[in-house]
């Protein structure tokens, strides 16, 4: 039966949520084919002890590479290690996160191997002999369904598209040989944002503000919101970040962040197409804008027409009590 293989992405060391959903995925592939589920650590000396977590999600495999110069990202390593893998063996399907690491190290990989790739996948399926993925296309205003032919095809999948769901794999390690040190690309220093912000790509909730706030310092309504869930990234439209009332990272849409959370509240936005580019895939959507019209109710699964200066108060203090509550 053929293997799936996914690539684990981990940071300084620690894995990342969409290493936990790609093998989540590559786990719902092999269940489908009949096959193992294998996954690429790589990561400077320790980050072998995150295998078992790995294996919690799915992976029967785990293929480590540890190596000093894995403590930034390799990009030409990696990709290497990858399809020199899948060239000698059985696989069915590589499956990467379309995080801004995976949009580089996908279709590296898919070069060196030859095959069908598709990226920003929002879900997939086997059936015979072809693969059917769905994605964003034309900015967002559709979703296409693509048919993917050939042994093995690449996906990438878009951040938050899967759940990770644990389903213990046989996790046996294999420590693999890669020395970075020697290629021709060498990411020599990482600049960490600031690590107590929740990222994006692994909120559950997102809280965006758009120009609909009027000013960088009312902002701090969609802070308190965040805060009041308690599990809720900041985000912003391009608008905003052009403005400089927030940080280039903070930004979502077409040339910004591309996310999948479970809940999306858009605080006056008005829903621009290359906003919706970046969001629509969220599982929720809650719109809040004073303009009835406002293309983002387009794509809400709920909205609520009033001035964001009085609903967003209100909805916070309703989501404290809610959890005051619950405890």
């Amino acid at each position: 039966m053929p293997n799936v293989l996914a690539f684990a992405e981990a940071r300084g060391g620690e894995l990342r949520k969409v290493a936990l959903e790609a093998v989540t995925a590559a786990r719902q592939v092999a269940d489908q084919v009949g096959g193992e589920v294998h996954a690429v650590l790589v990561g400077p000396a320790g980050v072998a002890a995150k295998a078992a977590t790995l294996a919690q999600y799915g992976a029967d495999v785990v293929l480590v590479a540890e190596h000093a110069g894995f403590a930034n990202y390799a990009p030409e390593t990696t990709a290497a290690l990858v399809a020199d893998r899948v060239k000698g063996g059985d696989y069915r399907a590589v499956i990467f996160s379309a995080s801004q690491q995976g949009k580089d190290l996908a279709p590296r990989t898919a070069a060196r191997l030859g095959c069908a790739i598709a990226t920003d996948v929002t879900s997939f399926s086997v059936g015979g002999d072809a693969v059917i993925v769905t994605h964003p296309g034309y900015t967002g205003k559709v979703v296409q369904t693509l048919k993917l032919v050939g042994t093995p095809v690449v996906l990438s999948l878009r951040p938050g598209s899967v759940s990770p769901a644990a389903k213990a794999g046989a996790g046996r390690t294999e420590q693999v040989a890669a020395d970075p040190s020697g290629a021709r690309v060498q990411v020599t220093e990482t600049i960490l944002g600031d690590s107590k912000k929740l990222d994006l790509g692994e909120a559950p909730i997102i809280i965006s503000g758009g120009r609909g706030l009027k000013a960088a310092e009312h902002f701090k309504l969609v802070e308190d919101l965040a805060a009041a869930f308690g599990n809720a990234a900041v985000g912003a439209t391009r608008a905003v970040t052009d403005e400089g009332w927030r940080p280039h990272s903070d930004q979502i849409g077409q040339t910004g962040r591309l996310v999948s959370p479970e809940l999306y509240v858009a605080v006056g936005i008005s829903g621009a197409i290359q906003h919706l580019a970046g969001m629509r895939t969220s599982k929720c959507i809650v719109a809040i804008n004073k303009d009835k019209e406002a293309p983002i109710f387009k794509v809400a699964d709920y909205g609520i027409v009033g001035d964001v200066f009085e609903v967003v108060p209100a909805l916070t203090a309703a989501v404290q009590q809610a959890r005051q509550s619950s405890h």
